[in-house]
């Protein structure tokens, strides 16, 4: 049974969310509807990901479009502190060269 939970703390324009746990077919709902509504006035969307386990292709297309309405609302995301495990997964599908990433 797949598991994530998403600890979110606001401060003015910036969201920060801590994600534990594994983003993939079963969780990847969740974690969209985490951020539905929630980033209007947002610049700054921080993605703690220090204890995410793992991220499928469905976990990609939800980072996909946070990075898209953050781009078209002139806001970044910032992937914090992937494990190596989801690195990995960001290096061999491209996303490493579009996601901002800090080791």
């Amino acid at each position: 049974m797949s598991t994530l939970s998403v600890t979110k703390t606001k401060d003015n324009e910036t969201l920060t969310a801590k994600v534990t746990g594994r983003i993939d077919t079963t969780t990847s709902p969740q974690f969209d509807s985490e951020f539905k509504g929630e980033l209007s006035g947002i610049k700054k969307l921080i993605l703690d990901f220090t204890e995410v386990e793992y991220i499928s292709s469905s976990g990609l297309r939800v980072l996909l479009s946070l990075h898209k309405t953050m781009t078209a609302s002139d806001g970044q995301l910032i992937i914090c502190k992937p494990t190596e495990m989801v690195l990995e997964v960001f290096d061999v599908t491209g996303f490493a060269d579009l996601l901002n990433i800090e080791k």
